[in-house]
Order: structure tokens, then sequence, then C-alpha cells
């Protein structure tokens, strides 16, 4: 067999977005024991980090980009930017996002790599658009090829004015200035838009998501980072322009960079639109790139960008060679001069530096400092510089940098002051810093430092999301209510599907249920007059939401049971009453929630009576014992000891100590004891039970009533199915059908069961031998099986081959001599014969 065959697999998924790729691979990631992924953006690899540690917990998750760094000890799952992939580590799983960013002309030669050098010990898994397949083929012939459609239709909707925009829609412009003023024409137009962009910090762009995905602003303006797989709930894509700089020339863009940021439209199986803001010129779509994308067909990749991923570090020189040397490989380019090798060769032409960099330690040291991005975009000149200056201090003395220098930079951008460009700037400068701080060994307390550089941009993305939220968003229903003026009448109220009241098409709050609820960004003097209007335009609305709960199916109606809450009635998931003690255990009351108030008493009284009549025939279906005892015990024709045990019974919801209904059970005549047993009622010889009620379904069902009795939460009961508890496990107590005896606490059918066999294996009042694989089998312990024979009436005998023995005492009650007292189980034993 051939090395390959042993070789784990590799498997490129490729298709146009929306094809939940990138969901695949965690989940493929999350089912090995350990696993990486590349990202392309910061703000990816952070969003999925999120959510794999809801998944995994935080211990084991880490993140790696330039500028953050949250590596636990015990991680094994690492979600890191495409350059930060620490390629050295032994994992299981490895997968690659994007793959096609290859023929990327300023950061290909990075994917490149990843995707000819990071493997997974098990698995590898490649993710990028169907452009790549014949690279794919060529560069990685053994990789498994699939192709995942897209959920839903990607459909062209036109040229659409900003002033006609749809809600729920992106438009996206390449660059701040173009950003920032679209996003100031939907503020004047439309009342606000949130805004995305590549450079802002993860917790700007979360926080300015957070505000369109919440509904406070239906439009979104972003840039082409929201491309890459970024989570958002939008329904069109407008193209603010179809050209972009890329670094080195302004050009139009490519049909998969349109198709890739299109696609970001529509959610899993919702249909999604794109379109342009002007019907002509170089700003709006051609046919043929329109039916490209709607057809999601794109011209093929010929080659991919490539550069020495493991250079030689001999020299600087050797190190320049490498990086510039050509691939030997057809399908490989050699890549643009990218900022870190012109910044290398700028620092290579000072002789200061060759003196220094003379073993291949402190040319990796150099090559590692050229590698500090460029986030404020200075240019090659301005940035050599910056990084000449930390490579000084990198090569000399300790070889940290110094934390007076660090710390005074630090201090400069710790300010909040200024307008949204100023702080979009110094998040910029703060996240070099970070970068620097999360070096392991260029500062001589790098920990201390990255928590210092994180607080400060933390504080600057909050300034900044406070900024573009005032600069980009008005407070919509307080300019409507001003225009409109005081008199609520003149309110044109309107309830969407999802209950959002709106005004004009403006959102003021929501009807969740019977309750409105104001919008959360109306001012507290604008709260009366919302609440004002809706009360008096919603109630036709309210009526008929509570004809339709009047009317309600069985299916439609649940009794919410959760332990430490009250009983609680749902219809289709609302809350819309609680269960409150009624006559009696079985018939309980139903009190509606106080949102139902809004309606008339006449409508009131109707879904009263239909929770009563659901309430009653769920009790019937589930508890049928106890609402039989019910009727038996208020049946004149019963005898009165009937009438007692019944009564006893359903007060305790079917599970009662024999020894307190002891007068009365004596008292049953044959007639009764048959009847107790049609019902279900075993009447043993401790306890008086329905089996049917230890069931987990059932014994909720009875700890609601219980609840609903008592005006208290729910009791936590015993695990589903368990046998045998240690007193004090939560639900080891009669109430919940277990027995306490001894050190355990023993579900009271099988106590029964015990008592049985024990009785049906004695032979007159001679020693016998009761078989223990029935306690043994059910988990009673030897003291507890001793303790229990005891109040049976059993004493011990001698025993034989080491085998306990019991003798059948057969003393009347009152002739019993009880054992010691010295737990609540023992008072049993005076009155523990086998009767009924």
């Amino acid at each position: 067999m051939s090395r390959a065959d042993h070789a784990p697999p590799i498997t490129a998924v490729l298709g146009p977005t929306n094809t939940g790729k990138t969901h695949l691979a965690v989940e493929r990631m999350c089912g090995h024991s350990s696993g990486m992924i590349g990202f392309p953006l910061r703000l990816l690899a952070r969003e999925v980090y999120d959510r794999v540690v809801k998944l995994k917990g935080a211990s084991r998750v880490a993140l790696i980009t330039g500028e953050e760094k949250i590596v636990p000890k015990d991680a094994r799952w690492f979600l890191c930017t495409a350059e930060s992939m620490p390629l050295n580590r032994d994992l299981a799983f490895v997968g690659i996002d994007e793959a096609q960013l290859g023929a990327d002309s300023e950061r290909g030669h990075v994917f490149t790599d990843r995707l000819l050098r990071a493997r997974g010990r098990e698995e590898t898994m490649i993710l990028g658009s169907e452009a790549l397949r014949p690279m794919l083929k060529a560069l990685v012939p053994e990789a498994d090829i699939q192709n995942r459609p897209r959920f839903s239709t990607l459909s062209y909707a036109g040229a659409k004015k900003i002033s006609r925009l749809p809600k729920r829609s992106a438009i996206v412009a390449f660059s701040a200035e173009e950003v920032y003023a679209v996003a100031e024409m939907l503020r004047r137009l439309r009342g606000g838009a949130a805004v995305v962009m590549g450079a802002l910090s993860p917790r700007t762009r979360n926080a300015q998501v957070a505000m369109f995905q919440a509904g406070e602003v239906d439009y979104l303006v972003a840039t082409d980072a929201i491309g890459m797989g970024l989570n958002m709930d939008v329904a069109h894509v407008a193209f603010a322009s179809l050209n972009k700089f890329d670094g080195h020339r302004q050009r139009r863009l490519t049909v998969a960079e349109m198709a890739q940021i299109a696609g970001r439209a529509g959610r899993h199986q919702r249909d999604g639109t794109f379109g342009a803001l002007v019907e002509q010129g170089p700003g709006a779509f051609m046919p043929e790139e329109v039916l490209a994308i709607e057809e999601h067909r794109f011209p093929r990749l010929d080659f991919l960008y490539w550069r020495d991923g493991e250079p030689d570090l001999s020299s600087i020189d050797d190190l320049i060679a490498a990086l510039e040397a050509r691939p030997g490989n057809r399908a490989l380019r050699a890549a643009p001069e990218a900022v870190d090798l012109a910044v290398l060769k700028r620092l290579a032409g000072e002789d200061w530096v060759r003196d220094r960099v003379r073993s291949p330690a402190m040319v990796a040291r150099l090559w590692a400092a050229c590698g500090l991005p460029d986030f404020r975009k200075l240019g090659v000149d301005p940035h050599a510089r910056f990084v000449g200056r930390v490579f000084g201090h990198l090569s000399e003395g300790s070889g940290h940098i110094p934390h007076q220098w660090f710390a005074d930079e630090i201090t400069r951008l710790d300010t909040v002051a200024g307008d949204v460009e100023t702080l979009a700037g110094r998040i910029a400068a703060a996240r070099s810093w970070a970068y620097i701080a999360n070096r392991p060994d260029w500062l001589a307390d790098p920990a201390h430092w990255a928590g210092r550089a994180g607080e400060v941009e933390e504080r600057l993305s909050d300034a900044l999301h406070l900024g573009l939220t005032q600069r980009f968003v008005d407070k919509r229903t307080t300019m409507l209510l001003r225009q409109i003026g005081a008199d609520t009448r003149a309110l044109p109220v309107v309830i969407g599907e999802q209950g959002e009241v709106m005004v004009e098409d403006h959102p003021i709050g929501r009807l969740d249920g019977f309750r409105f609820i104001v919008a959360p960004d109306a001012r507290h003097g604008d709260k009366r007059l919302l609440l004002a209007a809706a009360e008096r335009r919603l109630g036709d609305e309210r009526a008929r939401r509570g004809a339709a709960l009047a009317g309600a199916d069985d299916a439609a109606l649940s009794l919410v049971a959760d332990i430490r809450s009250k009983p609680l009635l749902t219809w289709n998931g609302l809350t819309v009453a609680a269960l409150v003690a009624g006559p009696s255990l079985v018939r309980p009351r139903v009190k509606l929630d106080p949102a139902l108030d809004c309606l008339d008493s006449a409508m009131r009284t109707k879904i009263a009576t239909r929770l009563d009549r659901w309430i009653a025939d769920q009790t019937r279906s589930r508890l049928p014992a106890l609402v039989q005892l019910d009727a038996a015990a208020r049946d004149a024709a019963a005898s009165p000891a009937l009438r007692a045990v019944s009564a006893a019974l359903v007060d305790r919801a079917g599970l009662a100590a024999r020894i307190d209904l002891q007068v009365a059970v004596d008292g049953l005549d044959p007639a009764a004891r048959k009847r107790l047993r049609a019902i279900g009622i075993t009447i043993g010889a401790l306890d008086l039970f329905d089996p049917r009620l230890l069931k987990p379904a059932a014994a909720l069902w009875r700890r609601a009533l219980l609840a609903a009795r008592t005006g208290t939460v729910i009791a936590e009961g015993p695990p589903d199915a368990a046998t045998v508890l240690a007193r004090g496990t939560p639900g080891a107590t009669l109430e919940s059908g277990y027995r306490q005896i001894a050190t355990q606490a023993v579900r009271i059918d099988l106590v029964e069961r015990i008592a049985r066999a024990a009785h049906d294996a004695r032979a007159g009042r001679r020693p016998f031998t009761p078989d223990p694989a029935l306690a043994t089998s059910i988990g009673v312990a030897p003291a507890t099986l001793e303790r229990l024979m005891a109040g049976l009436g059993f004493r011990a005998a001698p025993p034989e081959n080491d085998r306990p023995r019991w003798i059948w005492r057969g003393q009347t009650r009152a002739k019993v001599v009880p054992p010691p007292r010295d737990n609540a189980f023992s008072a049993l034993a005076d009155l523990a014969l086998f009767r009924g």
C-alpha cells in the first residue's frame, strides 16, 4: 500500500456565498479533538471565535490575530487570521477560508502558502469559490473537491436611489470618505444607518451590527469587508460604486468580487437581491455581469500568487533573494512586492541594520519586525522609519522595546475626544501597539502591555461607536412625533407580521403578545405619547388575538413546568396565565397574566374558561388516578373510609404513607379496596400510591400542581428513572415517591416489591434467607435492607453460610417492639404488617 493511502483526507468545499461553507468547517473542526481555521479578516476570526467559545468553553478555544492573542494553556481549537496561523502545531483539523484570495495581489501569497503547507493530522478543509477549482487540481491534486450550491436565490433588483432602497439594505462603498457620505445621506433621507468597515475594531463593528440587527436602523453602509462571510441579516445589497483602489490603481471590480459582496444578501433559504444606485455610467452593472452573478458563473483562476513561506534566514541578502524567488510551478506567479518586503529592502540599505544583523536569529528578528502591518496606511517610507525604530530596540540591550516609549504612545492615544475620523485614526495606531504587545519576546512584560493596549482600543471603540451613532443615526421616533405634534390621534399606527408597530414605516415599538413595548430609543417624554397612541390604536389587534386565544387548539397551549419557576400557561410560547390554588389539588384555578388586562371582561372570561377546560383535560389525561380519587372523595354513596383515603391521597398528590392513613385503611371494606385497585392505587405494606405517578412526565405534572396550590416555585425532582438516591438528594422525599431508609431513599414501588418478595419467601416462623438479587439489582445497600426488613416485621436470625437470615415475628401491631428510634423510619415498625 502506498504512503498516499495513509495520507489524511483533504476536502475542498467550493461554491458561492450563502452556502454555509464556514459553518460546515466550524462543525467539522469541533468534531475533532483539536483544530484550527485561518480566516481572511480579524473581524471574522473574532466572530467565529465567539461562536466556538459557546460550544467548547473559553478555556479550550484560542484566538490569534495580529493585534489580539487569547491562548489558554489548554487550548485545542484555534481561530486565526491567515497570516497568524501557527503552522508548527500538530492539530487534528486545519481549515483555510476564502482560499481564492491566493489571487489577491497584496495578500495572495499568504493564502497560497497556507493552501500548500497547512495540513491537519486527520483532516484538512479548503473553502473557496468555484473559481479556485483549476488551481486546486493543479496544486492539490489529492483534494476531494465538493460543490455546495447557494441555499437561496440571488437576483438583480435594478438600480434604486438611496431614498427608495428597501429596508434591511446594505450599501457598499470602497473608501472611508464614500462610506461616510452615503451614511450621511441615509441619515437625512431615511433616519440613519450603521457603519461597518474593515478598519473598525471588532468591538465597534459588533456594536454597529447589533444596532442594525436589532432594527434600530434599517440600513447598513459598509466596505467590501462584508463580502468575507461576516454574519448579517441583509436582504438587499446596493453598490454605491463598482470601482475601487486596490493599493496600486483605481480599477473596476471583477465579477467574482461583485458576486462575493452581492452574495451577502439573503440568509440561508431566504432569497436576496442586489443592485446599484445608478442606472447608467461606470457605477452601473452590465448585463453580462448581472447574468454571471445570478447564475454563479465566473472566470476560473489560472494562477495564484506565491512567495516562499519558509525563506532562507542565513543573511539579509539570502532572505531577500528567497522572498523574490520565482515559483517553479506554472500555476504559481511570483507575488508583487508587499509592504513587508519593501520595508525590509529599505532597512537592508542602512549600515547600522547590517551591522546588527549578522546571525540567522537576528535575520529572523528583523523579518519579524518588517511584518508589523501598516495599520495607519502611512506608506512605505514612513512605515519603514517606524519599523526601523522598533527593530533598533529589538536588536540592542535586552532586546526589548522600552516600556516608557510604549507607555507614552499608548497614553497619547488614550483620549476619546475628537470626531469620527480622529477616533478611527487613533484606533489604527492602537492596533500597531497591540500587534507589538502580542509578540511574545518584544516586551519585558507583554501580557501587561497587551491588556493595556486592549483597554485603550476598547475605550476608543466605544467612543467611535457612539460617534458613528450620533453622526449617522437620528432619533426617528422623537423627530416624527415633533413633526406631528402631541395629538396622538394623528399617528397612523400599523402592525407588522412580527408584531412591529410602525408609524409611516418608522418603528416606534412592538406588540409582544398583548403588551406594547416602546422602542428603546424613544425619549422618556415621548414614551407617554407613544403608549397613548398605541393603547388607542391597538385595541382591534388585541381583541383579535384575544379571540384567537379563547379558541386556541390544545396543541397551541402548554404548561411551563420548569424547576425554580412557578407553573405558567403559555399560548404559542407567550405566557398568558399562571396556575394558582383551587378547590382541590386537581382542580387548580387559572389566573390570567396582567398583560391581558387590556381586554374587556367578557373576553377575559372566555379565555379563562378555555384555559380551565384545557387544564382539566390535561389533568384527566396525565393524572387519571388523582381525578378519579377526587371524584371518590366527593361521592356521597362511597363509604366514609373510602372518602377519607381518597381525599388524603388527593391532598398528597397520590402518594401517602400507610401509617398516616392506617385507621382509614383498616376501615376499608372489600368493595372499597376493589374500587381503589380499579383506580390504580396500590395499598402497600408501607405506602399507598399509583405507580404511574412515579413516571417522569406524571411526576413533573404532580409537582406543578403542588406548586400551584402553595404558590411557590416548582420543586426540583429526582433524576428520571432513579431507583435509589442518597439521602439529601433533591427529590429524595416521600412527596416525590422515595422512602428514606438508613442512608438511602428507595422508590416506594421498589420498597413494596422487596416487601412482597420477602413475604413470599418466608416459611411460617422458621428462619429463611431472602433472595438478595432483587435488592442488589435495585441498588439497595445491606444496611438499608436490614433496616427495611426490621421495619417490615422481621427480626434477624443467626446467619447461615455467612448469609443473613430472618424470622417473621408475626405479632400483632400492639405487641411489636419497635427498634431504637434513631431515625424517622424506625417509627413505622409497629405498623408494618402485610395488609391489603
